[in-house]
């Protein structure tokens, strides 16, 4: 398939018709996706397929489906993962505070219970969650569905069947359907295996760690303040870090931050008093900063 080669299938509105495009469009919005990435998000866009993300934290997964609801014009709703989260967190809930002032008004006669007793259970009494909400806005929103893999397997099980036909059932009011599915995003930073019934109804694609010189442009992208020169010693820095055995590696989130911490000190580099206190932007383990104060003369240049 070329560069300019137009993929035919799916919706036909979007803001972009190829590859290369939509890579444009994502630089546009300070998010350098590259070919294989842009890729993935245009297939599942095309093909109205969920899109997996997995990779390190911190490799920019979660600003796919920011960066892409901003070029849709789409509404971002995000469903947060965590342990124990469950259907009624994601799905909806009844909004009991309202619906008990409604029953004492019915008791007290204040409303007619033949024309009135049915809506408290009605729409107004319903809270959506981020589920329900993605199938009420259809392709008007663009569903990220954050850290999947912090969910226990029920939750990933129940998520799949959502998925399948974005039908949500409130059995007080029937079954509520999306006329067109929202794009969607999951991420997971594989802190366990995903089940491959999930990965098999999404499209997939990891994020590695940018190389060197990519990184400095994503660096110079997200952080206009930051020179060249600066940028470049953080990733080096960066780099170096990652090769270390640390509870968590830095991304380029980190870089980023620990970029725009030294620019603001007035630092050009990493080396010296500002790297060493600024540290706490890349490092995020007290371990391992120990580590990293101990070996930072070996790959700042001190």
């Amino acid at each position: 398939m070329s560069n300019a080669q137009h993929i035919q299938a799916g919706p036909s509105d979007l803001p972009f018709d190829t590859i290369d495009d939509l890579d444009d469009v994502l630089r546009g919005r300070s998010y350098l996706a590259g070919r294989g990435l842009a890729t993935a998000i245009l297939l599942s866009l095309k093909m109205r397929r969920p899109l997996l993300l997995e990779g390190e934290a911190g490799v920019g997964k979660t600003e796919v489906a920011k960066t892409l609801a901003d070029v849709l014009d789409a509404q971002l709703i995000r469903l947060q993962c965590y342990e124990g989260i469950d259907a009624a967190q994601a799905l909806y809930e009844w909004d009991y505070g309202r619906q008990l002032l409604f029953a004492r008004a019915l008791q007290d006669g204040e409303i007619d219970p033949e024309s009135r007793v049915r809506q408290l259970y009605g729409p107004d009494f319903l809270l959506a969650r981020p589920l329900l909400k993605a199938v009420q806005a259809g392709d008007k929103a663009v569903l990220l569905i954050d850290e999947i893999d912090r969910a226990d397997d029920e939750f990933e099980a129940f998520l799949l069947e959502v998925l399948s036909d974005f039908t949500v059932t409130v059995p007080e009011l029937g079954t509520i359907r999306a006329a067109t599915p929202p794009a969607v995003i999951l991420t997971s930073n594989r802190t366990r295996e995903l089940h491959d019934a999930l990965k098999r109804r999404c499209m997939y694609h990891w994020i590695d760690f940018p190389d060197l010189e990519r990184e400095v442009q994503i660096v110079r992208l997200r952080a206009p303040g930051v020179s060249e020169p600066l940028a470049r010693s953080v990733v080096t820095a960066v780099a170096c870090l990652r090769e270390l055995d640390l509870v968590k590696r830095p991304g380029s989130a980190e870089a980023i931050d620990w970029a725009n911490a030294l620019a603001l000190l007035g630092a050009d580099a990493v080396a010296g008093e500002a790297g060493r206190a600024t540290l706490g932007w890349a490092v995020k383990n007290q371990d391992d900063i120990r580590l990293v104060e101990r070996r930072l003369d070996e790959f700042v240049g001190e």
